[in-house]
């Protein structure tokens, strides 16, 4: 314990130490991170725009677009310039900072597809009370209440890292990630450790059984649709749903859901590339080239010579 000292500096080691590995990283995430914000923006912007998307459904995926933005942005920028400036440290304010809003975004990314997933329920389930229970407040309500759950976990976290003390400073990672800052830390860490599953719990496998939840009914009742024409539309409103849940949640659990004295740097960084770095940059793809409606309206946008025009 007397080799304990609160560190004023950390040192990002990044995805790879070789040279040419380093190049092939910045590179791949350069264009991963330039797409994800590029196509997210072009849906919000698609959504805002078109009046024919102004609904429950397409709200929730303008705010998912946005959290994706936010979430990669979060990590990816102070990679690429710590790259480009030859710098790999930060400091323990803005490591702190990162690791704030990191959670902070991805808590809230995990609460809002668990209300998607409620929003494709009562689509397909209940259809003739859809547009009366999904009324304007309570979509409202379903966005603001995973925002400020969101922060408040993170708040806990943060407060609670800021008082370990450190034996290095040298993170394995290209972020300020909470389970990389637990296991550099010479303090005991149970409590910390403890409650990144005990918060983590409500936050992704609650959100997570959620989801199922809401997927049983609609599977019964898409079953039950007599031509095979019609299950497939009913099928296709939820299809990119799954497809994003399945690439969220499935790295998510693997890393944050076991004991940090089973992890691995090198699969913990694999899964945090995926979920930080692929999967944002996928969602409006697969949102896109799956949803008739929001690919009708990308294309509007991208050929539209003045999109902000008002329609007369």
């Amino acid at each position: 314990m007397d080799n304990q000292t609160q560190v004023s500096e950390f040192i990002l080691l990044g995805l790879s130490q070789q040279p040419l590995q380093r190049q092939v990283f910045f590179s791949l995430s350069c264009i991963l991170y330039l797409s994800g914000c590029l196509g997210n923006l072009l849906t919000i912007l698609a959504i805002i725009l078109d009046p024919h998307l102004h609904s429950p459904m397409y709200f929730f995926l303008s705010n998912l677009s946005l959290l994706d933005i936010c979430f990669t942005s979060t990590t990816i920028p102070k990679m690429l310039v710590n790259h480009l400036c030859g710098l790999t440290t930060i400091s323990f304010s803005a490591c702190l900072a990162q690791m704030y809003f990191f959670i902070t975004f991805g808590a809230a990314d995990s609460m809002l597809l668990s209300a998607m997933a409620y929003d494709r329920y009562l689509a397909i389930c209940s259809p003739l009370h859809y547009m009366t229970i999904m009324s304007v407040l309570r979509c409202t309500l379903l966005v603001v209440i995973p925002w400020i759950s969101a922060n408040l976990i993170s708040m806990v976290h943060t407060i609670l890292m800021s008082h370990l003390s450190f034996c290095t400073n040298r993170i394995p990672h290209f972020f300020c990630d909470i389970n990389a800052l637990i296991k550099l830390s010479c303090s005991d860490t149970q409590v910390n450790e403890m409650l990144v599953l005990v918060l983590g719990g409500p936050v992704v496998l609650i959100s997570f059984v959620c989801i199922m939840a809401s997927y049983t009914p609609i599977a019964v009742t898409v079953w039950k649709v007599p031509s095979v024409q019609g299950r497939w539309k009913a099928f296709s409103t939820c299809g990119s749903h799954l497809c994003v849940v399945c690439l969220f949640y499935g790295t998510i659990i693997g890393v944050y859901f076991n004991p940090a004295s089973t992890h691995t740097t090198q699969r913990d960084m694999a899964a945090t590339v995926m979920y930080t770095m692929v999967t944002p940059m996928l969602n409006p793809f697969i949102y896109g080239l799956r949803n008739r409606d929001l690919k009708g309206a990308l294309q509007k946008l991208l050929l539209s010579k003045n999109p902000f025009a008002q329609p007369l």
